[in-house]
């Protein structure tokens, strides 16, 4: 009866963790891990990736990680925890292009520079907002903000804007789409 009051001693601890159980559990366990890598990933080179980012994290905490009751399965988690976060990362869903092109206008040398000189015949504001949204790209309430005007005042300077660029761009329409 006294055996059932007393507290219980202390639970069998282990020895620490060693350097050495870490070699030989990454060695034993990495062509496992990148399998798994791989069959999420399907990317051999990332999985690669993964497989060490995933052993090093198992590294650092590695006497946490060798208290574990099953150690295969505390790296898969690790490795799959890894995996999505690279995935949240926005560069991994990135793609570059072979080659950065500038618009069709860069072609012809005469063209861009009449552009040029027609943005520069714009007044200040209304040569901000045509650059800020057709050549920067940004939405019609972006440039509001950017420059504190209304919405409405960025949308009818836009299209005043446009109708003046129209019209200095004619003068020389039959000598720059000559073909």
């Amino acid at each position: 009866m006294l055996e059932l009051l007393d507290p219980p001693g202390p639970a069998p601890c282990r020895a620490p963790a060693t350097t050495e159980e870490f070699t030989r559990f990454a060695s034993d366990s990495s062509p496992r891990l990148h399998s798994t890598a791989f069959q999420l990933c399907r990317d051999w080179h990332l999985a690669q990736d993964l497989t060490q980012t995933t052993l090093t994290k198992l590294f650092l905490s590695w006497e946490r990680a060798a208290m574990s009751e099953n150690l295969s399965a505390y790296a898969q988690k690790v490795l799959l925890r890894t995996y999505l976060d690279y995935r949240r990362r926005r560069s991994s869903t990135e793609a570059t292009p072979g080659e950065m092109r500038e618009p069709s206008y860069s072609v012809n040398r005469d063209l861009r520079i009449a552009m040029m000189d027609a943005l520069g015949r714009l007044p200040a504001r209304d040569r901000s907002i045509v650059l800020l949204r057709f050549f920067a790209d940004h939405s019609v309430e972006q440039v509001a903000e950017e420059l504190d005007v209304p919405v409405t005042v960025v949308k009818s300077q836009t299209r005043r804007s446009l109708i003046k660029l129209k019209h200095l761009l004619l003068r020389e329409r039959s000598s720059l789409f000559a073909a």
